[in-house]
């Protein structure tokens, strides 16, 4: 009876499914979260009659054959990297890309790291950090005494002296983009890594051929939409249902057997 491990296959591969949509859901006001989606695919099948297997002396063949299936597995959770809405928030230090790329942040370590939220502050020094104080590269120094703070979509930080009429650049900010985003590897606190499958990042500045753009006082939401996620969430509870209703049947009909005379 493989309808057991067959359903059992089915339970679990809903379980994941439901532990992704609830990931999801709970990110929905997380800045520059990308939603997930798993992946599934067929196990294995066994072939009580092979496709095109002779069934007699003449030469003629199985059309179809006989083959069952032993179930489902999971073959990835892949991010939906959709734009996410931009939200104006009127803080002159969030940024928002409007189009393709990533935010490149520098981690204690030393090693790179991504990002597509863009709620800069400013530290004791004077840089532009993440909220984890982590510096944003290439980095951006802005002087104590300076008066009002501009960045414009490509990029270049600029700041007004007393009096001073034309304005100083503090920096200029880039993006890096991927050959393959979907690669990166989350790590938490809505950074990235790179990783082999994601291959190296290429930076430039924004506004270059295919590179977004990047807007002061906007923040981009999450793209979860609240509405199709509670639609996959009863879909998979649903499925998840069933496939313990199998296991059900199967322990019956394996019952009625035990109880032949």
């Amino acid at each position: 009876m493989k309808a057991l491990s067959t359903a059992a296959t089915g339970m679990l591969a809903q379980q994941l499914n439901v532990e992704v949509i609830s990931n999801n859901i709970a990110n929905m006001n997380t800045t520059g979260y990308k939603r997930r989606r798993a992946e599934f695919q067929d196990l294995l099948y066994q072939n009580i009659e092979r496709v095109g297997a002779n069934t007699s002396d003449s030469g003629s063949v199985s059309p179809s054959g006989i083959q069952v299936g032993v179930g489902v597995r999971a073959s990835g959770v892949y991010r939906i990297s959709e734009q996410g809405a931009l939200q104006s928030t009127g803080n002159k230090f969030d940024i928002a890309i409007n189009g393709n790329g990533y935010f490149h942040v520098q981690l204690p370590d030393g090693s790179d790291a991504y990002t597509r939220a863009g709620s800069f502050q400013i530290d004791q020094t004077g840089q532009l950090v993440t909220p984890e104080g982590f510096v944003v590269q290439p980095a951006v120094t802005i002087p104590q005494e300076a008066l009002d703070v501009t960045i414009n979509e490509q990029g270049e930080v600029q700041y007004n002296l007393t009096g001073q009429t034309t304005p100083s650049v503090a920096g200029q900010l880039n993006l890096a983009i991927f050959p393959n985003e979907i690669g990166l590897e989350a790590i938490g606190s809505n950074l990235m890594v790179e990783s082999q499958a994601s291959g190296s990042a290429a930076l430039a500045a924004p506004g270059q051929a295919g590179y977004g753009t990047v807007f002061q006082g906007f923040l981009e939401n999450s793209n979860v939409n609240a509405v199709s996620e509670i639609t996959n969430l009863i879909t998979a509870q649903r499925g998840y249902e069933m496939n313990s209703k199998v296991i059900q049947a199967a322990d019956e009909m394996l019952q009625a057997a035990n109880q032949l005379r």
